[in-house]
Formats: C-alpha cells, sequence, structure tokens
C-alpha cells in the first residue's frame, strides 16, 4: 500500500491545468482530470462527492473554498473517534465547517482540494 500511496502522490503533481472537466450528475459540481485520476486509483469518488456537497453549501460565506482531508495521528482517533477529517476553510485560514469520519479507506494521509466557481480541483490545477 505505500508504495501505491507513493505513486499516487507523485502522480498527481504532474496535474497543471485540466484538459477536461467531469460533472457529478446531481450536483452539477465539476471536477478536473486530477480528480477524475484520484477518484479512479483511489476509489474516492465519495470523498469529491461530499466536499462538493459541503463546499456548495459554503459558497455564499466564500468563493474560494480549501479543502483539507487529514488522518488523524492515533492519539487524536482514540480521544475523537475519528479516523479522519475534512475541514473547509477560507483560504486566509478562516474555517468555515469541519467534518469529521469515523472510518476511511482513502489511501493518503493528507490531501489539499480548491473548491472555485462550483469547480473542484487539485491546487495545481488551479
Amino acid at each position: 500500500m505505500k508504495a501505491q500511496v507513493n505513486e499516487i502522490k507523485e502522480r498527481l503533481q504532474y496535474f497543471n491545468g485540466t484538459e477536461m472537466f467531469y460533472q457529478i450528475p446531481l450536483l452539477k459540481t465539476r471536477f478536473t482530470d486530477g480528480l477524475k485520476y484520484l477518484s479512479e486509483v483511489a476509489e474516492c469518488f465519495w470523498l469529491i462527492t461530499d466536499a462538493s456537497v459541503i463546499a456548495k453549501s459554503l459558497m455564499n460565506r466564500s468563493e474560494f473554498i480549501t479543502i483539507d482531508f487529514k488522518r488523524l495521528p492515533e492519539e487524536k482517533q482514540d480521544y475523537t473517534g475519528y479516523e479522519a477529517e475534512i475541514i473547509y476553510s477560507d483560504g486566509n485560514d478562516t474555517i468555515l465547517e469541519k467534518h469529521g469520519y469515523r472510518a476511511t479507506d482513502f489511501p493518503l494521509d493528507e490531501l489539499r482540494l480548491f473548491f472555485v466557481n462550483d469547480t473542484l480541483m487539485l491546487p495545481s490545477e488551479y
């Protein structure tokens, strides 16, 4: 699994801009080539969907939203009961919302996404 994680991290660095946009049908959120790749190799379409739903609900508070997935250290997992959390902020360190996940099979320990103009993307694709 470790090798796969490193490969995913390495491959994600190559996505700059996007050639195509994909769409989550019901939400009408667009997402980029980098996220399409990630959703396939990491089987994390749930992450794209969750992040879209929450980010859309925050658009009235900020046009630009950063989405940070973080796996919590074990002692914090024991304390909070959550394996990971996603923090939504306005890009200026103002936290808009936080969501805890009791369990996750997402392979990376952390990931940052941007949500702007109804589009979810990797920072390198902004």
